[in-house]
């Protein structure tokens, strides 16, 4: 993949991000957590970039979707990624910090603020006792959260989340029920992660048409691949934490090995010069 030319504005971004939604076939919005992990994906090609509240948890020692991380704290990793490429950005802005609807749409101007060109804003209410909101207020909330982003005078890519499988309730159904409320509470992307059939994938893919479906890919419970999931009609696919995860892994792994007195997996680092000139 050829890197892309450089954007100037937040307008340019938004656009060029939105337009990657009506080309056809498939495209892959990788996870970064950081601005050396934007600067290496953007290196390899990637059109457009997309955060990850569990990496940023993660990268900050904290345990993810328990609250842990404040909307400054997210946004202002945001910015990082932001400022690290000419790439658009779109955020993970798991459930806009807060339950209202004035809260989702206070969430939207605030991406907006740091130059982000999309996000998302999901259903999950953080708690236990009732991990999903009623679907009433998760309208309410998507329609607010749509309203605030056609005020922003650009185009911001706005996703809707359906949390259900996330949260022990794998509910196709009820799953279904909601993406299409979101689709029509104006929407522009929706999104259930979580599924691991090309049935469930596909009955989303026809219920929300011609709106485009997000799928998160990477856990090993998916076994389909790109092809098969462009075949279902699926317009994009995100990582969520699994690049972070897979950092960490390694990191993990080679520093274990160093407590037990061994070296060898120091080798397999990537060389110094090597991701040295990368951030040029």
């Amino acid at each position: 993949m050829e890197p892309e030319p450089a954007m100037t504005s937040q307008a340019q971004r938004g656009e060029a991000f939105a337009a990657l939604h009506r080309t056809p076939g498939l495209f892959v919005l990788p996870n970064p957590w950081d601005a050396g992990s934007a600067k290496m994906l953007a290196h390899l090609g990637f059109s457009a970039l997309a955060t990850t509240s569990a990496g940023l948890a993660f990268a900050l020692g904290r345990r993810d979707a328990e609250g842990n991380v404040s909307r400054d704290e997210a946004l202002a990793n945001a910015r990082d990624i932001v400022e690290a490429t000419p790439l658009p950005v779109v955020a993970d802005l798991e459930n806009g910090y807060g339950d209202r609807p004035e809260d989702c749409a206070a969430t939207i101007r605030a991406a907006a603020a740091v130059g982000l060109v999309g996000g998302s804003i999901e259903d999950a209410s953080g708690r236990a006792d009732e991990p999903i909101y009623s679907l009433e207020l998760s309208v309410e909330r998507i329609r607010a959260a749509v309203e605030a982003a056609r005020g922003l005078g650009f185009p911001f890519t706005l996703a809707a989340r359906a949390e259900n499988f996330l949260h022990g309730r794998p509910d196709l159904d009820d799953t279904l029920r909601r993406l299409v409320a979101y689709a029509e509470a104006g929407a522009d992307v929706l999104y259930a992660p979580g599924l691991t059939t090309r049935e469930q994938i596909s009955e989303v893919v026809h219920a929300v048409a011609p709106r485009p479906v997000n799928v998160l890919v990477g856990s090993p419970n998916l076994r389909l691949g790109l092809e098969e999931l462009a075949e279902l009609g699926v317009k994009r696919v995100s990582v969520g934490s699994n690049l972070a995860r897979v950092a960490y892994g390694a990191f993990f792994q080679a520093a274990r090995a160093l407590s037990q007195g061994d070296l060898a997996a120091m080798g397999q680092a990537m060389p110094f010069d090597r991701i040295n000139d990368l951030f040029r």
